[in-house]
């Protein structure tokens, strides 16, 4: 067993403020090689931090890191990379007029003579590391315009053309599906049996069991507990990482309106999904499930009016809705919750006041004008409602935790009082305790009559919310379960079968 040696690093006793906010209070963490070594805790918890001092970005106030039981101080990420750790950021950090190959290797692109670049040789070392992943991706092609589960491939591809000793995976499947989530898995069993080390940072506990050797807790930026995997389980991780446990839904048998609040009948839009037909009920909870690039986000934006399908038609309680036209739907009472909050939800460099009241400007309004103490009052009330954490309401929405920003983008679209909610992804990056907040948002949403439409890779949280869950496979809809009926295995199977399964 690896553990019987010295740790290749570890962090002791660690301290990081900045300023008056103190980050990490005693950070500590030993990684051994040929392990995967879980570290979890609810955001805020200091993981970051942590991460970030091994990246290299910051340096501990105080406390001691050492490699291969030498003493270091990182003084950037170069330093960092050049001790044998890589880090995969949970936000992809692609240049996005560049192709896959090139971000892979920047800055280490291999060279023919008179230092040009072999382009050739790039590609194929790429194809190489996507091959070793399982990976259908052309390394020729521009990084704009990936999707996320695509950009965090590269990412990961990128780690690994390092041939680190440590890579540091941070809520690396945040975006993946079970598939890609498994062909992760296949390549870190890989790495670990060569005697790379990995810190593997993830909410969704079933990875870290699966994965894992170890796993070390964080709370309010200090350790609380580390333990082998085999001999703990999940409520014992809860507990510790929120300090109390989590309620499960217990409203499966509801009765909800039958009335179809919203129906998609027969959309089609060529190349991305075809002959697509469900009903959400007022009051029901229906899920969108599929592997990622099965067309369900694609779906949700042309419903809301940002693609304009081909053919069909999306009607709004017995209306007709206009394609390819997002104001249409907003005014018919849809809301849409996106898949990328920093990118498509909010606007990062506004105020946290501003980004919660813009879906709702037109009604703050007085004599044409919105006071300032109007639009805080009204983001304070919504605060309150949501349980948002933050430091003044006329900070920037990017000083937030992931959580909290999705929670802004909640009370963005629960202002405007929506007939129907489209919630794309809604708990990705986000921690077990804040995830458990969002689901009741829903599930409240839900109770007091809004139709909720909901795409999510996560299989439980699928499980946990969905009256209905409608399963997607290469543009079309291929099975349908009620949630009694459904269950992971059932849903993967659909999801992944290349026989036609015909929706019920």
């Amino acid at each position: 067993m690896s553990n019987q040696f010295d740790p290749v690093i570890s962090l002791r006793g660690a301290k990081k403020y900045f300023g008056a906010v103190h980050a990490l209070e005693d950070g500590q963490i030993e990684l051994f090689s040929g392990e995967a070594h879980a570290l979890v805790g609810e955001n805020g918890a200091g993981k970051s931090t942590l991460v970030k001092i091994f990246a290299g970005l910051h340096r501990p106030d105080s406390g001691t890191l050492t490699v291969d039981g030498k003493v270091v101080h990182f003084d950037s990420p170069r330093a960092a990379i050049e001790s044998g750790i890589a880090v995969i950021y949970q936000e992809p950090t692609l240049f996005p007029d560049l192709t896959v190959a090139e971000n892979i290797f920047m800055e280490r692109q291999p060279q023919r003579s008179f230092k040009r670049i072999d382009f050739r040789r790039m590609n194929r070392e790429a194809r190489e590391i996507f091959s070793r992943l399982e990976v259908v991706l052309d390394p020729t092609r521009l990084a704009l315009g990936l999707s996320i589960a695509e950009q965090q491939i590269v990412e990961i591809a990128k780690a690994l053309s390092l041939d680190a000793r440590v890579i540091v995976m941070d809520e690396p499947t945040a975006a993946l599906s079970s598939v890609e989530v498994d062909r992760l898995f296949r390549v870190s069993e890989t790495l670990k049996a060569s005697g790379v080390a990995i810190l593997f940072i993830s909410h969704r506990l079933d990875e870290v069991f699966a994965l894992c050797e170890r796993v070390t807790v964080m709370r309010d930026g200090r350790f609380v507990t580390s333990s082998l995997t085999n001999e703990t389980d999940e409520n014992s991780l809860v507990r510790a990482m929120v300090g109390r446990d989590l309620e499960k839904r217990t409203d499966q048998l509801r009765q909800f309106d039958q009335r179809a609040l919203l129906e998609v009948e027969h959309l089609t839009l060529e190349g991305l999904f075809v002959d697509i037909s469900f009903t959400v009920a007022a009051g029901e909870i229906v899920a969108l499930s599929g592997l990622v690039g099965a067309g369900r986000s694609e779906v949700a934006t042309a419903i809301f009016g940002i693609r304009r399908y081909d053919h069909g038609r999306v009607s709004v309680d017995g209306k007709e809705l206009r394609r390819g036209s997002p104001s249409a739907a907003m005014t018919s009472g849809i809301g849409l919750v996106p898949e990328d909050r920093r990118l498509q939800g909010l606007v990062m460099e506004q105020s946290i006041s501003r980004n919660i009241s813009m879906g709702s400007l037109k009604s703050l309004k007085k004599n044409g004008v919105i006071r300032a103490f109007t639009e805080t009052r009204f983001a304070a009330d919504w605060s309150v409602k949501l349980q948002i954490k933050y430091g003044n309401l006329g900070n920037s929405v990017s000083t937030l935790s992931g959580g909290n920003q999705q929670k802004v983008v909640l009370a963005k679209w629960m202002a405007r009082s929506p007939k129907i909610l489209i919630v794309d992804e809604p708990t990705r990056g986000i921690d077990i305790g804040t995830k458990a907040e969002v689901h009741r948002l829903i599930l409240e949403l839900a109770r007091s009559g809004v139709a909720v439409l909901v795409i999510s890779s996560e299989l439980p949280e699928v499980l946990n919310l969905a009256d209905r869950i409608l399963v997607m496979r290469e543009g079309r809809l291929v099975a349908e379960f009620t949630h009694d009926d459904a269950s992971e295995e059932a849903i993967i199977g659909a999801a992944t079968l290349s026989s036609e399964v015909s929706a019920s």
